[in-house]
């Protein structure tokens, strides 16, 4: 078949699933058929008509490559649906993992992740990971925490985030695109497996954290079906107006250019005619030369001496930009929330990318905001390293909140 054909071909079967979808085709069970969703790449690609609301289940099909995990029954990808901070609706991509055995009664208790960095390319998103892809560092190395939660009887979902691996830019760090599509999943994977409940914890590392936490105090209004017990946030990612405005003070060349470039990829995300976010006008010429490749490469590959780390912070923005829009948006992506339900917070003292300090400064927000905050440190533990050191007690911190009765 040639490429127009298959171009055709694929937008046929986009088109006979999304009407199956919204016609809600019956089966002999409880629940409607999850529509199966396109081989490839396809999955991706939304159907022109999705969907109405939020958290509606497009199409689902079995995982593959490194996704599925290794004590789930099952692993699924899904594409849904999730609003915009515009409100407008989006599909966005994510797994669903289903524990083996019996679910109690009342369902299989849920815990969506928020996954941390792996870049803004469509490449990085989790759902693709595969063997020897470049974000598979930056994806499977909590692989061993969400296996002992599927194992403790937790279903475990997770996000790709708006326009990760889906069409359109991913606004990155930007704290309702990301809580939405946090939260819909869990809508979406109940709309797959009628045995998967309605109540749900929030889990999250670094970009994550800040994701777990922006979903966290949206839960209550956003999604009133279901109910949140508790949230914990590995090294959230934190007050991005201050970091931006100490970057002239880091004369170093180092990786934090790389994400600080994301970070106004995110915001352009947010442009509007009052307040516009220009990277040509906001970034130095050296920026500029790779700011293209944020679309193209995942964080690992922008993190080289070659390339953004090969730039100091400092040297990042162009002389006398106005960053006057940019740090107004930043200021409003602190997850300083206000929420119903308990919080943990785990932060290691030896964190070069989110640091301790920031994080001090949150955990004090979030208590002023009348929040439950537990704030766990760990000695000597790095920011890729805190998933795995705070197992224990974050385990801990869900049995207590939702016992998974499993």
């Amino acid at each position: 078949m040639n490429a127009a054909g298959w171009i055709r071909t694929r937008g046929l079967v986009g088109t006979i699933v999304a009407v199956a979808a919204l016609a809600g085709i019956a089966t002999s069970g409880t629940a409607a058929a999850a529509p199966r969703g396109p081989a490839g790449l396809g999955f991706y690609d939304p159907p022109k008509a999705l969907p109405g609301g939020h958290g509606a289940l497009i199409w689902a099909r079995k995982a593959n490559g490194l996704v599925p995990l290794a004590n789930a029954a099952s692993t699924r990808l899904v594409l849904y649906t999730s609003r915009t901070p515009q409100g407008k609706n989006a599909a966005v991509s994510g797994s669903v993992s289903v524990p083996k055995g019996k679910p109690p009664k009342g369902g299989w208790p849920v815990i969506t992740y928020a996954h941390g960095t792996t870049g803004t390319a469509d490449a990085c998103a989790p759902s693709r990971n595969r063997e020897g892809d470049p974000a598979e560092g930056y994806i499977s190395y909590v692989y061993p925490q969400l296996n002992d939660w599927l194992q403790a009887g937790y279903a475990v979902v997770q996000t790709d985030y708006q326009g990760l691996g889906t069409p359109g830019p991913h606004p990155y760090l930007i704290g309702a695109a990301e809580g939405h599509s946090v939260l819909d999943i869990v809508r979406a994977a109940r709309g797959l497996d009628p045995d998967i409940g309605k109540r749900f914890l929030i889990a999250g590392h670094s970009q994550g954290g800040h994701a777990a936490l922006f979903a966290a105090g949206e839960a209550k209004g956003y999604v009133p079906d279901l109910t949140l017990r508790g949230t914990v946030a590995y090294a959230p990612a934190s007050h991005l107006k201050e970091q931006g405005q100490v970057l002239s003070s880091l004369t170093t060349p180092s990786g934090l250019t790389a994400l600080a470039t994301l970070i106004v990829q995110g915001a352009t995300t947010q442009s509007t005619p009052s307040a516009p976010i220009k990277p040509g006008r906001l970034l130095s010429d050296q920026v500029l030369g790779f700011y293209p490749l944020v679309k193209q490469l995942c964080l690992s590959q922008l993190s080289k001496p070659n390339r953004l780390a090969g730039i100091a912070p400092a040297d990042m923005l162009r002389s006398g930009a106005d960053t006057t829009d940019l740090f107004n948006l930043l200021g409003e992506q602190n997850p300083a929330v206000t929420t119903g339900a308990p919080v943990m917070i785990a932060q290691g003292d030896a964190d070069t990318t989110v640091f301790k300090a920031f994080t001090d400064v949150l955990v004090n927000e979030l208590g002023g905001n009348g929040d439950d905050v537990n704030y766990d440190v760990f000695p000597g533990v790095d920011h890729g390293s805190i998933v795995a050191a705070a197992e224990t007690d974050a385990l801990d911190f869900f049995e207590a909140r939702l016992p998974a009765g499993h």
